[in-house]
């Protein structure tokens, strides 16, 4: 290995463990988000932050005050700028350095910094664990790889600023919060800040099992998808002495989950629909006042899945007529269907073989799942830009989600110098822009 890739080596890996033990969940990355902001100052960048770069009115599932207040003093606890993190306050999170190199196209590249709701592996050989940099917080864990994402993001910052020969024109690094259940992308996509990107660039560590040193250069089937929160109000009553009285908010939800199965699929494409979680009531002998239902639909493409978002609503509200009960519902995050341009996974895997990858496969990959990066993809597009969504594959100790998630990060640099080298050829103009 060469001094240079040593040392970026090096570098990436203590970055990602620094995140990996201060693991934070969506909107509440204020720690995470603090640290990426001073460091992109200190390499040049002009760093915008918050609300300068989220639409409060598209934030989704947003925790309440009280929960945004406890995470934001345990990050100043921990060590957070105060300076920095007060202008977060409320669960602006979300945090995109800007370097300037003359004329040149403008690109975009968006990495992902929330941990998601599982508590980590405690297990003498998970390595977090064994190496001591296992998360510090109870019931969040980067079981996913957004720890990888965000130093792959600050390694691709030093090599463009220490390096203004290899490239032109300007650099957006996004990064951002609540990708976990698609609830962070909308806000920074509906606040214009990427409205004149010609480029917009993500990608994700692991997702194929056998993706040791594979590069994945165009992501394709992206599901939408729609997340709801169903809260059911009806009447307490004694079960015994005058149940009459009583509308039971147990029987509607319970009701309105087996419904909704029978929505019919869609001629168009794939749909799916899930009841992900259902409670309520309060004891034995009393008829339930309150009840509470998650769901998730997914569609081939939007249109699909708004039928089937639209349908779940229609029939929740029916049912809850049906049992003199109120029906509130909440939409928690969302996605869209989206492309990758097969014109830059031409070139983006021809950049990952030169990074040191030993296999480029430039076909599609389905997802098979949702990104709210998909939002980030179709602003760009919208305006004649060009996105791309690619897997850096990995060796993963477990699943994506599991207490034992833990990746290869001796695989780290060959993401960053990945997308170091294809803002390079992109600037240059190998790829045809609007």
């Amino acid at each position: 290995m060469k001094p240079e890739a040593a040392a970026l080596s090096a570098f990436m890996t203590a970055e990602r463990r620094e995140f990996h033990r201060h693991a934070e969940s969506a909107f509440t990355e204020f720690w995470t988000a603090s640290r990426i902001a001073g460091f992109l100052a200190r390499e040049g960048y002009e760093v915008r932050i918050g609300r300068e770069i989220m639409n409060p009115e598209y934030r989704m599932g947003v925790p309440d005050e009280e929960v945004l207040e406890s995470c934001y003093r345990r990050a100043l606890d921990e060590g957070a700028d105060p300076a920095i993190a007060e202008r977060m306050r409320g669960g602006f999170t979300a945090v995109a350095g800007i370097l300037r190199n003359g004329p040149g196209p403008v690109l975009g590249f968006r990495f992902d910094m929330d941990a998601v709701d599982v508590q980590e592996s405690g297990d003498a050989d998970h390595l977090p664990r064994k190496l001591g940099f296992a998360s510090l917080h109870e019931g969040v864990m980067h079981a996913c790889g957004h720890d990888a994402h965000v130093a792959t993001g600050l390694a691709l910052a030093r090599l463009l600023a220490s390096d203004r020969d290899a490239w032109r024109g300007t650099v957006k690094l996004v990064f951002q919060p609540a990708e976990e259940g698609v609830r962070g992308a909308r806000s920074i996509a509906e606040s214009g800040f990427l409205d004149d990107v010609d480029y917009m660039i993500a990608g994700h560590v692991g997702i194929v099992p056998d993706g040791t040193r594979t590069f994945y250069g165009r992501v394709s089937g992206f599901l939408s998808t729609t997340k709801l929160d169903l809260h059911f109000t009806g009447r307490a009553a004694h079960a015994g002495v005058n149940p009459e009285l009583g509308r039971s908010a147990i029987l509607a939800a319970a009701a309105t989950a087996l419904q909704i199965q029978g929505i019919p699929r869609h001629s168009g494409g794939a749909s799916r629909i899930n009841i992900g979680r259902i409670s309520g009531g309060t004891g034995r002998n009393v008829i339930p006042e309150h009840a509470f239902l998650a769901l998730e639909t997914r569609g081939q493409t939007s249109e699909i899945n708004e039928f089937m978002a639209s349908e779940a609503t229609r029939i929740a509200e029916g049912v809850g007529q049906a049992y003199g009960v109120r029906v509130r519902i909440e939409k928690m995050g969302e996605a869209s269907d989206a492309r990758s341009d097969p014109e830059l996974a031409r070139i983006a895997a021809a950049c990952a073989l030169e990074a040191g990858y030993e296999r480029a496969v430039e076909e599609p990959l389905p997802l098979g799942g949702s990104e709210d990066f998909s939002f980030l993809m179709n602003r760009v597009e919208a305006r004649g830009g060009k996105a791309l969504f690619v897997v850096l594959g990995t060796e993963l100790a477990d699943a994506h989600h599991s207490p034992r998630f833990d990746i290869r990060e001796e695989d780290l640099p060959l993401g960053a110098l990945t997308f170091a080298l294809l803002a390079g050829r992109l600037s240059a103009g190998e790829a045809s822009g609007r």
